[in-house]
């Protein structure tokens, strides 16, 4: 199952760190986006050009360091083809890599499109005799407001192709509050997702116990995230709100099960933003110190480790 071999690489390095792929071009280092700024003039190409490169230089930091990594789609969908091509290309570099991949798409419907979505990040798309991987990822996250003939499509392919849905559930925004915290009889509606979600998981679940339907909980909800690991030992988390949107490795110890599995923490901007905090220094050194420093944080958080 997809949740067992999410489990072995983040064993495999002690580290349940995730590095969000989230480019946006004042976070790209000035000698990347200078240069190509300078080679195709201030055009979408040239920003997605930027994008890829730098992409490709943070995977090759990264390795050994960080397990997983999840570009977030709104960034490149933002510079048109140009940026879902440089998604594709670091997709698959990420693939090719070894790093476990989840494509943040946050998508949701119902019926075929559903299943369009589907077959764009975890599936495939038959073209006459041949199959496609439009945008190869191993794991992606769905919102689940369109109820069990949306998230569904999503599972059919989890089960097909040993595949991972997050189901967004307590997010990290101050916002989220005003609908995922609504009494729905006697429950919050995150708790209902959350139970949703768990049932519909039960059918894909792994040797480690963990099923390959999880879900979103932000850092950011430290009572929440206790109160969800507590309910649903058997579900995993992508942790986002980790770092720059004020969630501290303290605060997502409660993710973890007490072997310090069941829990992958997020983050973006930390990470490929490091060098604007230390703008004297060379911008490998930052990223590479700030993935060192998440890891080593992370570790002192869940003294059991990552098993």
């Amino acid at each position: 199952m997809s949740a067992d071999r999410l489990i072995e690489a983040v064993a495999r390095l002690k580290n349940p760190a995730v590095m969000g792929l989230d480019p946006r071009p004042q976070l790209i280092p000035p000698e990347i986006m200078g240069r190509h700024l300078a080679e195709k003039g201030e055009s979408l190409e040239a920003a997605a050009d930027a994008f890829l490169e730098y992409n490709l230089r943070l995977l090759e930091l990264a390795s050994g360091i960080i397990p997983a990594v999840k570009p977030q789609l709104a960034c490149y969908e933002a510079l048109g083809p140009a940026g879902m091509h440089a998604l594709r290309a670091t997709l698959l570099r990420a693939r090719e890599m070894g790093f476990y991949v989840i494509a943040d798409a946050k998508r949701g419907d119902i019926g075929t499109t559903s299943k369009d979505y589907s077959s764009a990040y975890l599936g495939r798309v038959t073209i006459g005799e041949t199959r496609h991987e439009p945008f190869p990822a191993d794991a992606m996250t769905v919102n689940p407001y369109l109820g069990s003939d949306n998230l569904n499509e999503f599972l059919s392919d989890c089960k097909l192709y040993d595949k991972m849905v997050f189901v967004l559930c307590k997010t990290s925004n101050k916002s989220s509050v005003e609908l995922q915290e609504l009494l729905a009889g006697d429950r919050n509606l995150y708790l209902v997702v959350a139970e949703h979600c768990k049932r519909a998981g039960d059918a894909l679940r792994g040797k480690s116990g963990y099923s390959s339907v999880g879900l979103v909980v932000g850092a950011t909800y430290p009572l929440q995230l206790r109160r969800l690991r507590e309910k649903f030992p058997s579900v995993y988390f992508l942790v986002p709100g980790y770092g720059a949107q004020g969630g501290g490795a303290d605060d997502i110890a409660a993710a973890f099960d007490r072997y310090g599995r069941g829990a992958l923490v997020n983050s973006s901007r930390g990470i490929i933003g490091a060098w604007q905090k230390h703008p004297d220094a060379n911008w490998k050194d930052a990223a590479r110190t700030a993935m060192e420093d998440m890891r080593n944080e992370l570790r002192k958080a869940v003294p059991s480790g990552f098993v």
